[in-house]
């Protein structure tokens, strides 16, 4: 089936704000919208501590550090203190506790332990940076049979501040058990852990990210789809659902002439900026896949965003009725997408959908949903959908489930001179509503990307054979 198709005229010389809020306003909607200030987290802050980004030292193992340092520190102002106590000359009291240095009255030994302490674990977990428990293990246990010798050595009747000197025992045995513990329990775990995930993450095509990023709204209706990972929980939504799988039940809405306007200016102008988007010259290849490139670039305002551009064996017109027309469609081929429906048509070119993403990465990403303002239209030969981030009074935002964000973004689909084959652009620009590593977050973004394609590819080829059969 064909889809019918016009020409978009417009003035692309003026370019709309991206960063203007929607102006769809509803009275109600902004008291929903303070239900829930839910920032979650892709990727926990265990994992991220446990990473070493550049070659450098993890923040977990660098705390480790500062905090064998504080140990030697804290240790020797608590000795300068004893000595400063005994009321003598500091040069004296100095000369009687290193000098003539003696088991039975002096502690300056406690230091020299903290010292030698401090010496072996930074030279092993900061510089040769091991990951073996064995090293910290011989340095407490040594530390312990040296205090313990030392309580039954010191002459403790003589000594002329006894509760300074036993708190500088106590504290010496505390923070050495300290090292080993923190080291044990939340250095190795930690790096060891994201270690793992970090290898996985390269190894397996179906990326992290991919579920989250995939949030972008409407020009990924159902490119959404690519964004998330296979598992989902059974329940995801915060709405009701018929028996029919993948059917949302919405409250029905009729909008006045002056907001069904708005949302079509707002659609109008998201499609200008997504083709002037299209139109950029600073596209810089950021991954390969055989013949699939994924481009990465900035927009005005600096952000990263992606631009995928692959060659499929349907025609444009196939392509756009299966991005656009079979949104509700998009479960049925796209393993990463839990839910998705079109919730408002206001013509045959603008609509409002909403989609919910599958939980990811074993539980890491939770699931996602998003609304999304949706429009195509015909400019230069090309079919354009763009979509962009809206609102929509059936569907506001729960505590239940996080909503995410889209910036401008479309499907350019391209015609070739064979008729039954087209060229793809995706560009997306996701907010992730948190912090995650360039490193990391691009990797993702290009598997997600290409997973994407090859779940196209995979559907296409099927209706093929459908269609034969």
């Amino acid at each position: 089936m064909s889809t019918p198709v016009q020409e978009n005229n417009f003035n692309y010389n003026n370019s709309p704000n991206q960063n203007a809020q929607s102006p769809l306003e509803f009275s109600y909607s902004h008291s929903v919208n303070t239900i829930s200030s839910v920032r979650d987290y892709i990727i926990s802050e265990d994992l991220m501590a446990g990473q070493r980004l550049d070659g450098r030292m993890s923040n977990v193992r660098r705390f480790f550090c500062l905090f064998v340092t504080f140990d030697f520190l804290f240790t020797s102002l608590m000795w300068l203190i004893c000595v400063m106590l005994n009321g003598e000359y500091i040069v004296t009291a100095l000369s009687e506790q290193v000098i003539h240095y003696n088991i039975h009255t002096s502690l300056f030994d406690i230091v020299s332990a903290a010292f030698l302490r401090f010496s072996i674990l930074i030279v092993f977990y900061a510089f040769f940076y091991i990951n073996h428990w064995i090293v910290i293990s011989l340095s407490t246990a040594s530390t312990c049979v040296f205090l313990i010798a030392k309580v039954f050595y010191y002459d403790w009747p003589h000594s002329s501040q006894p509760v300074f000197e036993v708190l500088l025992v106590l504290v010496s045995f505390i923070l050495a058990w300290g090292e080993a513990w923190f080291l044990d329990f939340k250095v190795i775990p930690q790096e060891v852990h994201a270690s793992r995930f970090l290898t996985s993450a390269e190894s397996e095509r179906a990326p992290l990210i991919r579920s989250y990023v995939q949030g972008l709204p409407s020009l990924y209706t159902d490119s959404i789809g690519n964004f998330y990972s296979p598992r989902g929980s059974p329940e995801g939504s915060m709405y009701r659902f018929e028996q029919t799988p993948n059917t949302c039940s919405f409250l029905p809405v009729s909008f006045s002439r002056d907001q069904e306007e708005k949302y079509k200016i707002l659609a109008n102008k998201t499609l200008q900026e997504a083709w002037e988007l299209f139109q950029m010259k600073d596209w810089k290849v950021n991954r390969q896949n055989e013949n699939d490139i994924v481009f990465s670039g900035t927009n005005r305002n600096g952000k990263k965003i992606f631009k995928l551009k692959v060659q499929l064996d349907t025609s444009p017109d196939h392509l756009l009725e299966e991005l656009f027309f079979r949104i509700q469609d998009l479960p049925k081929w796209n393993t990463a997408i839990k839910e998705s429906q079109k919730i408002q048509s206001f013509d045959e070119h603008t609509d409002i959908t909403y989609q919910i993403s599958k939980d990811a990465a074993r539980g890491l990403v939770s699931s996602r949903d998003f609304v999304n303002l949706r429009h195509w239209s015909v400019i230069d030969k090309c079919q354009v959908i763009c979509n962009y981030k809206t609102e929509h009074p059936s569907v506001p935002v729960n505590d239940k489930i996080v909503r995410g964000e889209n910036g401008v973004g479309c499907y350019v689909i391209e015609p070739t001179e064979d008729t039954h084959k087209c060229i793809l652009y995706w560009i997306v620009d996701i907010d992730l509503k948190m912090w995650i590593p360039s490193q990391i977050f691009e990797k993702e973004m290009a598997q997600m990307m290409f997973k994407f394609t090859d779940d196209l590819r995979n559907h296409i080829s099927s209706k093929k054979t459908q269609e034969v059969v």
